[in-house]
């Protein structure tokens, strides 16, 4: 191999390991935050409802930006928008560390999130165009897509050590260095590529999809402390359903939407969407359950509470690539079914009550949760991916990726509103308010079981349909595996 080839490979390797540090970052902020929302409320003063809002103003701007932030970057170029994310991210975080109150650090995390909504679709486009050779593209991928698993399962650990050793603001100042260097390393090694037919913006489209997902979120986590009657409850709750409305009528009748709904029509493709959905919300709430559980009721400090979450991530990590074989091997059907037993099994162990009563059985319950996100993930893409057209599979992986971020958000608002109901109804603790937000999760469970049924397939897929592992970028990029 000559020297210009080794330098150019060198290149490439650069271009992933600076892609992959973004995507790193903004992971681990989905779930390394929990771990910190005890002391938070501590210092700041805040209600359980801020704590949400704290979590989900982030994962909420995020979801209504990721398709905006995939084809900006095809229009004004990958490398532009990638950095401008960086710095938007990295800036963000250091506010969020000087935050003197709580309204300042929710508005701090919606920039983060902004920031962050710039990481994931553009650095999954710059991938595609950068390893142009199918079984190297494929590898690099199988690399970006492990990085994201492991950011968001070591988040609760991280989290732990931070906030034990140096304060819940330590959580946001460790994004300054890292966001720092790869912003300086993106504008050297990073080239610049833009599509060559980009998709038109949708202005309309986007404020529909932004009202839609902050109405509802809106008003799950305010409905239990301002009434569920009170009129700003009240017209969130149906401002979501206007615009729901709205959106599918207005982006049905445009020739290059915001969210195509033609996509919907694959029964598989709207299966894997609720599917992502319900995984997702399980890993949301469940991560906002249990740091207040063991903080404030076991009084555990944040770095044995990471720990006690360990489980989980490690059980996460573990399957992750086992469901990616199995995807590949046998279809979707089997890794997604296992994945809803595990949920249901771990959902209702929980809401039973009983795995309160010993480590081993809560350890147990974590496993189980841990083994039903890390199942889901590579199947639900897969099954959301399976003989969807090529025109439309950019804007289908970049539904999905709403769907997983909206379901996350989702899972912390109307489990906290379960949990705040509960303690607000009287119950003799929060063990036993917290018990029918474990069902909630079980019925999560239960769907992703029934939805693997009727809309997967029995045998594997046929030799040339998209497998385990192949994704599709923002641009509409076709990613093969090996």
């Amino acid at each position: 191999m000559s020297t210009q080839a080794e330098l150019t490979r060198r290149r490439r390797n650069l271009v992933l390991a600076v892609c992959c540090t973004s995507v790193f970052l903004g992971n681990l902020n989905n779930t390394v935050l929990n771990v910190a929302l005890p002391a938070m409320q501590r210092d700041l003063h805040s209600p359980l409802s801020g704590l949400q809002w704290t979590t989900d103003a982030y994962l909420i701007v995020l979801a209504a930006l990721l398709m905006l932030a995939g084809s900006a970057g095809d229009r004004l170029g990958r490398r532009r928008v990638f950095q401008t994310g960086l710095a938007l991210f990295t800036l963000g975080s250091l506010l969020c560390g000087l935050a003197p109150g709580l309204d300042w650090l929710i508005a701090f995390r919606m920039l983060q999130a902004v920031g962050a909504s710039m990481l994931n679709p553009v650095a999954m486009s710059i991938i595609t165009n950068t390893f142009t050779e199918p079984r190297e593209r494929a590898r690099a991928i199988g690399v970006w897509g492990a990085v994201m698993g492991v950011a968001m399962a070591v988040g609760p650990m991280v989290g732990g050590v931070l906030v034990q050793g140096l304060g819940w603001r330590s959580i946001f100042w460790i994004n300054l260095p890292i966001g720092l260097a790869a912003l300086a390393c993106a504008a050297r090694f990073v080239p610049e590529s833009r599509a060559p037919r980009p998709r038109r913006v949708d202005p309309v489209g986007q404020l529909l999809v932004m009202v839609l997902l902050g109405s509802l979120t809106y008003a799950i986590i305010e409905g239990p402390g301002t009434g569920w009657t009170a009129p700003r409850t009240l017209s969130c709750a149906i401002a979501a359903p206007v615009a729901l409305l709205a959106l599918i009528g207005y982006e049905s009748r445009r020739a290059e939407p915001l969210v195509d709904l033609r996509v919907f029509r694959s029964v598989a493709f709207s299966g894997a969407s609720a599917m992502a959905v319900c995984s997702f919300f399980v890993l949301g709430g469940f991560l906002f359950l249990n740091t207040l559980y063991l903080q404030n009721t076991r009084g555990l400090s944040a770095l044995h509470a990471g720990l006690y979450l360990l489980p989980m991530a490690v059980m996460n990590i573990v399957t992750s690539p086992l469901s990616g074989r199995l995807t590949a091997t046998r279809g979707p059907r089997l890794p997604l079914l296992l994945a809803g037993a595990a949920t249901t099994a771990g959902g209702a162990l929980l809401a039973a009550g009983a795995a309160f009563t010993t480590d081993a059985l809560l350890f147990t319950a974590y496993v189980l949760i841990g083994m039903g996100v890390g199942m889901a993930n590579t199947p639900v893409t897969n099954a959301a991916m399976s003989g969807m057209p090529k025109e439309q599979a950019g804007v289908a992986a970049a539904i999905v990726s709403t769907s997983r971020q909206f379901g996350q958000a989702l899972g912390v608002a109307v489990l906290g509103a379960v949990l705040t109901t509960g303690l607000h109804g009287g119950s003799t603790g929060y063990t036993q308010a917290v018990r029918p937000g474990y069902w909630i999760v079980t019925a999560c469970g239960v769907a992703i079981l029934a939805l693997a049924v009727v809309t997967t397939r029995r045998a594997a897929p046929p030799v040339g349909a998209p497998i385990a592992g192949q994704q599709q970028s923002a641009a509409g990029v076709r990613v093969p595996r090996p």
